[in-house]
């Protein structure tokens, strides 16, 4: 980003919706601020595709947010380029990938005594593994990864704590691709399955908000 830190807004001190500057421009945000048992981390939350539908609103994203935010983390949802009020086009993750680069830019600058997590649903899940390596967050959360949808053989894996979650009745995404490649990953991952679950976790959020905190717990910053 070629912005001066001064365009930048600060952190807010309670939740709300901001726009930050961004690699194509405009990128459209909602901060959630953790009230209760606050602690020392943020965890920004990727969408799913944003050629069919995927925004930052979109109720898996939701659920994500709201769990970590329950368990004392900052979060931050924010809309690729080209959805919402963003600015750009669409990339096939690689511009959406300069977009989360520079929002972790930007979380780390204004609260650099936060740990740093990322987490994504579908395709924001592959936006936030071949983002993790050069962000290096303290935590990665996949939701229904679109493993045989991109190289996910490609990318370089990252070194952190690492939860991956998926639905057994994915109708988008092959169960079974994501479990076979979920076998190559290191010993650190940790997988979830969902029996009768569906992509969109449909009559399943409030399981996939357990699965969530129980598969980060152990991990979670210390209390501010």
């Amino acid at each position: 980003m070629t912005e001066s830190s001064s365009t930048f807004p600060a952190f807010p001190a309670a939740s709300a919706a901001l726009t930050l500057p961004g690699p194509s421009g405009a990128l459209e945000c909602l901060i959630d601020v953790a009230a209760d048992e606050a602690r020392a981390g943020t965890a920004i939350v990727c969408h799913p595709h944003p050629l069919h539908g995927g925004t930052m609103h979109n109720k898996v994203v939701t659920m994500v947010a709201r769990s970590l935010q329950e368990l004392g983390l900052n979060t931050v949802r924010f809309n690729f380029r080209g959805v919402g009020n963003s600015a750009g086009e669409y990339d096939d993750g690689i511009g959406e990938s300069a977009d989360l680069a520079a929002l972790a830019a930007w979380v780390r600058r204004e609260r650099p005594q936060d740990a740093l997590w990322l987490a994504g649903f579908s395709f924001g899940s592959f936006v936030a593994l071949r983002s993790a390596r050069s962000l290096a967050p303290q935590q990665l959360i996949q939701i229904a990864p679109p493993v045989g949808r991109w190289a996910f053989q490609e990318i370089e894996l990252p070194d952190c704590p690492w939860l991956v979650v998926q639905g057994e009745a994915d109708e988008v995404v092959d169960p079974a691709a994501v479990f076979a490649w979920a076998a190559t990953l290191p010993k650190t991952v940790q997988l979830v399955r969902m029996p009768d679950t569906s992509h969109f976790f449909h009559r399943r959020l409030m399981d996939l908000r357990g699965a969530v905190k129980n598969g980060v717990r152990d991990n979670l910053p210390p209390l501010r």
